[in-house]
């Protein structure tokens, strides 16, 4: 049995999604409009999944680094859900740090 000290304890794990154009969708924040085009999932230490969207002003330029709500459109849903898996995969087989 594992001595409780050696169980590294992990606060919590995100990924970045990159949402298809066919599914993007606009927001007004601080009187800008902005296209939403990536979203990052991060798995708390409870196993429940939390997203924010993040995006480019639709008038150019950088603009304000500023999180928005996801829309609970199924699409969207299934898009985080299908990302959340696929993560789940490549960590499961990832090489370990510092093997190559």
């Amino acid at each position: 049995m594992e001595h409780p000290s050696s169980v590294p304890e992990v606060g919590a794990s995100a990924v970045n999604v990159v949402v298809p154009q066919e599914l993007r969708w606009r927001d007004v924040r601080r009187g800008e409009e902005f296209e939403l085009q990536s979203i990052t999932v991060r798995l708390l230490p409870n196993g429940d999944l939390a997203a924010k969207a993040y995006g480019r002003p639709v008038a150019g330029g950088r603009g304000a680094y500023v999180s928005f709500a996801v829309p609970d459109r199924p699409e969207l849903v299934d898009l985080i859900n299908r990302a959340a898996d696929r993560a789940a995969e490549l960590w499961r087989s990832h090489g370990a740090f510092g093997s190559s």
